[in-house]
């Protein structure tokens, strides 16, 4: 048995049969962002280069979810990259260990400066940003 279609005899008329649709994909509206007023979404954004606007975002009692987990996910990524280049400029006072952490905490600036630009320019565009390792810690203490 030789696996695969027959065709038809001469004389009549065969079509395949019609393709099948493609599947419909529909994409549900973020929810947390829909009831965030743009001004809001800007100044939340801006609290990743500019870590005290997170402090004022978080004094707003009427602040969403959304509002919350930006602002202490700011604040995380802030004080987690200053404690990285504090720890990498400590250890490059040791001596031979220092030569490596000298040369990795000279890249803490710039590495700090494009993520946080990055994460404020997706949060302004209305997206929930996950930072690495910041998100899970706000995520199991910021109440639903």
């Amino acid at each position: 048995m030789i696996d695969g279609e027959v065709w038809p005899s001469r004389g009549t008329s065969w079509a395949p049969p019609p393709p099948s649709p493609p599947p419909r994909v529909t994409v549900a509206p973020a929810t947390a962002v829909a009831t965030v007023r743009p001004e809001t979404r800007a100044f939340v954004a801006l609290s990743y280069p500019f870590w005290p606007l997170a402090l004022i975002a978080l004094l707003d009692a009427k602040g969403s979810r959304f509002v919350r987990r930006q602002a202490w996910q700011a604040l995380g990524f802030n004080f987690g990259m200053y404690g990285l280049g504090a720890l990498l400029s400590l250890a490059g006072t040791v001596p031979l260990l220092g030569w490596s952490a000298w040369t990795l905490a000279q890249f803490i600036v710039p590495v700090t400066v494009v993520a946080s630009v990055v994460y404020a320019f997706r949060v302004w565009q209305g997206d929930d940003v996950s930072v690495p390792i910041v998100s899970d810690w706000v995520d199991a203490r910021l109440p639903a």
